[in-house]
């Protein structure tokens, strides 16, 4: 599984939000959302940013350039 989805499930399980919830409060589709935890649909810069802005970490983080979820 690649990384972005890998910490896309783990940061969404940490934080006890379904799937909807997650995607409902990002701004992003429920089905969107879906296909990106399964690493079925290669995300926007838009929408990267939105997750990243949701969860509170780098885009670094989120698509594994980075081990530090905190932004800097």
């Amino acid at each position: 599984m690649d990384i972005f989805s890998q910490r896309l499930k783990v940061l969404r399980q940490d934080t006890k939000v379904t799937q909807k919830i997650a995607a409902q409060e990002s701004g992003i589709t429920e089905r969107s959302y879906i296909r990106l935890e399964n690493n079925q649909f290669t995300p926007s810069a838009e929408t990267l940013i939105k997750l990243a802005d949701y969860y509170n970490v780098s885009l670094d983080f989120l698509v594994g350039r980075s081990d530090v979820p905190e932004r800097r």
